[in-house]
């Protein structure tokens, strides 16, 4: 049972998913949850008004807040893992970019997540590494207008993708606040991604509370509900909420049975 007080909300892409996509947020909030994050849950950067239309209404008729969207990110089933180091798709993330904001100012939803990609072979890395300074700039400055934040994250997996380490995402932060004066990033924590990728996490939270702006979980191995791995996930979230961590955090794991089911390990007292 969770020793800390911080606040939970679930990840519709990753939960649910034995339902459609409009149906999810009803059902987190039939488990209980009054909040929810999606990764971009539609196929193109700019899908129809009426599909845009569709998805902001199932999450306002839910009853729910949205309080983390990613930008669109490629073809993930296929291995994509964002498209903001990627110069022949920074006209696509820009034209996402203006919708993103479209859809946070209709929900109030002000964390933006940017996947950075996969590293490109015939790309030179400064080159991969300039085109993501000058679209985070460019994503950030948007949301800025809303008061938002974008989110960069380090991820694990098979994919090469760039950003493996927490040191990882803190010098692209860095490099965009030093070279384009843009403040409104931070760090997303996905304590799943950092420990299976080899970082320190306790290091990592005492080290960056400030710079972190989300945090996401799953245990390890398995990437299932916490509990079922070896992550002490609630020592972590208990060190950030000391440190001051005032944010969410989302249930971003893989449910070993019904999605329903995989709450268990959290009272229903503690998921609104």
């Amino acid at each position: 049972m969770p020793t800390h007080h911080l606040r939970y909300d679930v990840n519709c892409s990753i939960l649910f998913t034995e339902l459609p996509l409009l149906e999810r947020p009803a059902a987190a909030r039939a488990a209980g949850f009054e909040a929810v994050e999606f990764w971009w849950p539609f196929d193109e950067a700019v899908p129809p008004a009426s599909d845009v239309d569709a998805f902001v209404g199932a999450v306002r008729d839910a009853g729910v807040q949205l309080v983390g969207l990613n930008f669109f990110a490629g073809d993930m089933p296929g291995g994509d893992r964002g498209v903001v180091s990627w110069p022949a798709r920074s006209a696509e993330f820009r034209d996402n970019v203006d919708l993103v904001a479209t859809i946070g100012a209709a929900t109030g939803c002000r964390s933006f997540n940017a996947l950075y990609g996969n590293r490109i072979a015939h790309l030179s890395r400064d080159v991969q590494d300039e085109t993501a300074v000058a679209n985070l700039a460019f994503a950030a400055t948007a949301m800025a207008r809303i008061g938002g934040a974008v989110l960069v994250e380090a991820v694990s997996g098979p994919h090469p993708y760039q950003l493996r380490t927490a040191a990882d995402v803190v010098s692209v932060l860095d490099r965009v606040r030093a070279e384009r004066g843009v403040r409104n990033l931070a760090f997303l924590a996905d304590l799943y991604h950092l420990t299976v990728n080899g970082d320190d996490v306790a290091k990592v939270l005492a080290d960056h509370t400030d710079r972190i702006g989300h945090v996401q979980i799953a245990d390890a191995p398995g990437r299932h509900e916490p509990g079922s791995g070896d992550i002490d996930l609630d020592g972590y979230l208990s060190q950030l909420e000391q440190a001051g961590y005032g944010g969410w955090v989302g249930l971003e794991y893989v449910p070993s049975g019904p999605s329903g089911l995989s709450f268990d390990w959290l009272p229903r007292d503690r998921r609104a």
